[in-house]
């Protein structure tokens, strides 16, 4: 259980901090909700059931996780597959597990393939560009809490990273 203060990987909204925790009802149903709001969208104000979908809420990786994590950009990624409807779906897929390794062996492979499109002056798909920016402003933010760092030197450390093996 998370408790007030504490900063927490929501769903799609990335990193929040948890405002407060209260009983609500909606309908007949009572039910004790985490109160949050995202870092970047501090207007926003999320309520989530306290015993929701535990694989919606993440703790913030630890220090030794997110070195191992950034270490993993040295690496290939995973398989590019060219069919572009079948890698967004299994990239999706691996994305919403939840399992920041795999998440970021996506990030890299997309990265690496955005790279590689810019040396070739043609363009990566959309949905590759949009899934690459989700990925990088939720996992970039949470590595930048995880190592007391910026968002800025977590992306210019991966990007020197892949440039380099690349």
């Amino acid at each position: 259980m998370f408790n007030v203060g504490d900063l927490m990987i929501y769903s799609t909204h990335g990193l929040c901090r948890i405002d407060d925790i209260c009983e609500k009802s909606y309908g007949k149903v009572a039910r004790t909700y985490y109160v949050m709001h995202p870092i970047e969208e501090p207007e926003l104000t999320i309520n989530a059931p306290v015993d929701g979908d535990p694989s919606m809420m993440q703790t913030i990786m630890e220090k030794d996780e997110a070195e191992r994590v950034i270490q993993s950009f040295q690496n290939p990624g995973i398989q590019w597959i060219d069919n572009a409807r079948q890698r967004n779906k299994k990239y999706n897929n691996l994305v919403n597990t939840g399992d920041r390794q795999e998440i970021s062996m996506v990030a890299n492979t997309l990265m690496r393939k955005e790279l590689e499109v810019d040396q070739d002056k043609s363009r990566v798909y959309d949905q590759d560009r949009k899934l690459l920016a989700y990925i990088q402003g939720i996992m970039f933010r949470e590595l930048a809490v995880s190592l007391d760092t910026t968002f800025e030197n977590i992306s210019e450390k991966i990007n020197t990273m892949i440039r380099q093996s690349a």
